[in-house]
């Protein structure tokens, strides 16, 4: 799946599956911009990545492309559309075309049912992981279909297994990634016949910041104690999301749109 030349634009890029999904994207020969807003949030009883998880991405990326340049970090809060633009004119600017926007950034927030969560943590996970999602949507298709014909872009998102399942106290979450696997199949059809295609992939229990989040808010051991749940008796790997996000940007899945790809273990079984 090794691909030269395309560029791709990565959100949530600091940690977890966003950062995996960077290195996947750098080892098959993508440039990536690397997008975070490393810096913690009021409304969210967790720590948010940091501008040195970033960097230590990045140098990571350096390292893998032979410091050649293919990779560059930005930083922007996915929920303010003028600095996803600004990001995609970035990346655009640094590299000469634009052939991916994959969605990665999230956060969890919950443990109580949902008419005693704090308003203010329900709208966070609804505007980072629905809204974050339709952000990126709204400024990386665009430049998408600037791209001569016969195009081949990509706009990816991770949905979760919560997108089909009711998980108990994480009501918000499980609306926001619901509403994830929708705007993917509609943006599906509406890209139809431009070369471009929309899908995304719904982790299970991946080994994450916000996995461990969920395990708290579950007065739980740790996330390890999630890993039961699916069938393969262990939890995910975040590169195994990203290998699979890294697929559906490549060329061997153009005949993909509008799938929600399941990379969860079995746990929707």
């Amino acid at each position: 799946m090794a691909v030269s030349g395309r560029v791709a634009v990565v959100t949530g890029a600091a940690r977890g599956i966003g950062a995996a999904t960077t290195m996947a994207l750098i080892a098959a020969g993508w440039s990536v911009l690397a997008v975070d807003c490393v810096a913690d949030d009021s409304a969210l009883p967790y720590p948010m990545a940091t501008e040195a998880d970033l960097d230590d991405v990045v140098a990571q990326g350096r390292v893998l492309a032979g410091d050649s340049g293919r990779i560059h970090r930005y930083r922007a809060d996915v929920r303010d559309c003028d600095a996803l633009q600004a990001a995609v004119d970035e990346a655009q600017r640094r590299w000469g075309r634009m052939d991916a926007g994959v969605a990665c950034a999230g956060v969890i927030a919950g443990g109580v049912p949902l008419w005693e969560m704090p308003e203010a943590q329900e709208q966070a996970v609804l505007d980072v992981n629905l809204g974050g999602v339709i952000s990126l949507a709204r400024a990386v298709i665009p430049a998408l279909l600037r791209q001569p014909e016969p195009r081949s872009g990509r706009f990816l998102a991770v949905a979760s297994a919560a997108a089909t399942s009711g998980l108990p106290m994480l009501a918000a979450y499980c609306a926001a990634k619901a509403g994830v696997a929708g705007l993917i199949r509609a943006l599906a059809v509406e890209l139809g016949g431009t070369g471009v295609t929309a899908n995304a992939v719904s982790p299970g229990s991946t080994d994450t910041p916000i996995l461990a989040e969920s395990a708290r808010l579950y007065d739980l051991s740790g996330p390890t104690a999630f890993a039961a749940q699916q069938p393969i008796g262990r939890l995910l790997d975040p590169r195994e999301i990203a290998a699979a996000l890294a697929f559906l940007a490549s060329p061997a899945a153009s005949g993909i749109t509008g799938a929600v790809l399941p990379v969860d273990g079995g746990l929707a079984l």
